[in-house]
């Protein structure tokens, strides 16, 4: 994987973690969870534990 593509994934990857906590708020607010709750939603989520896992990948080994 190229520098230039490399970026591109970890734009990518980023991007949709930051979608999908967004949309987790937004629903949480729409359904009047406390704060901490929707929080610890994010925190437990497991698609969002696999983005960073990849994100953190990405950073550690780029060549992969």
């Amino acid at each position: 994987m190229d520098k230039q593509e490399l970026q591109l994934s970890k734009k990518l990857v980023s991007s949709y973690k930051k979608r999908l906590e967004k949309e987790i708020l937004i629903r949480s607010i729409k359904l009047k969870m406390p704060q901490n709750k929707f929080e610890e939603i994010i925190k437990n989520n497991n698609e969002l534990i696999n983005l960073k896992k990849a994100l953190e990948e990405l950073e550690i080994n780029p060549q992969s």
